[in-house]
């Protein structure tokens, strides 16, 4: 339904979009966020279509992530899997609430805490590439206090992604590295979290009738496109520059949206 109503001019305009936000997602996480913020600010659909139609398109991406990451061998490390036991399990219940959480949040504040999610990884992304800073803190994965911690900051990425419509790398990954987790393992991690994030939060919205098939199509295809590429672009680029031009567009797009 929504499709129809784009408009041929505004199509090409979200497939190029889609397909740049597949590259970031592979890339360096916070990349799926564009697709949230393009059906927002050019579609005019409510917020809960806005983020229940990118959270289906981000269950591909997640299967696709996962798929080329388990190949390149970052999720077959000890490490990683129980990263990403923990994580995707706390984060699939996260999802669901924060799914129900967003009927009640007007298109307004939507926008507003869409915007600010990008502006505060942006922000995090830039600053902490600057000053080389180490982790805020290191979780010990094989540790019974470090499951825990993982599992708290679980829940609170799939509330937080389940809400405002975006994917569980846009601040998964600025998550894990701040904890300690190198960049290409956070991103490969963030990218088996994201399926549950985002089926568990898909269910949510679908059952509101909040997901439109046609539109989730649209920008789906040249998402996944986007993934491969990205994911073969990681493993050539450099990650510091990536991550500061990725923290530049964020925090421009993000002040954008929230004003």
């Amino acid at each position: 339904m929504f499709v129809s109503t784009l408009g041929i001019p505004l199509i090409p305009v979200l497939v190029g979009i889609a397909f740049l936000s597949g590259v970031g997602i592979t890339t360096v996480g916070p990349g799926g966020i564009f697709v949230t913020i393009a059906l927002y600010s050019l579609t005019g659909i409510p917020s809960g279509t806005v983020a229940g139609t990118a959270h289906a398109t981000f269950v591909a991406t997640g299967v696709v992530g996962s798929a080329a990451y388990l190949h390149s061998g970052e999720l077959k490390t000890g490490d990683a899997r129980v990263l990403v036991l923990v994580l995707s399990l706390s984060s699939a219940g996260g999802a669901l609430i924060g799914a129900h959480a967003n009927a009640f949040v007007p298109r307004a504040t939507f926008g507003l805490l869409l915007g600010l999610v990008a502006t505060v990884t942006g922000i995090t992304i830039v600053y902490r590439e600057k000053r080389g800073l180490s982790p805020l803190y290191e979780v010990d994965a094989s540790s019974r206090t470090g499951r825990v911690a993982l599992g708290v900051l679980g829940l609170a990425l799939g509330i937080a992604s389940g809400v405002v419509g975006v994917g569980g790398p846009v601040i998964a990954v600025p998550a894990l590295i701040l904890i300690g987790v190198p960049m290409l393992p956070a991103v490969a991690v963030a990218q088996v979290q994201s399926i549950f994030i985002a089926a568990f939060a898909t269910a949510g919205y679908g059952f509101r009738g909040d997901v439109s098939v046609p539109l989730a199509v649209l920008v789906g295809l040249p998402l996944l496109a986007g993934v491969v590429v990205g994911w073969r672009v990681a493993h050539v680029v450099d990650p510091r520059r990536l991550k500061l031009a990725l923290g530049v567009v964020l925090i421009v797009a993000g002040a954008y949206i929230a004003l």
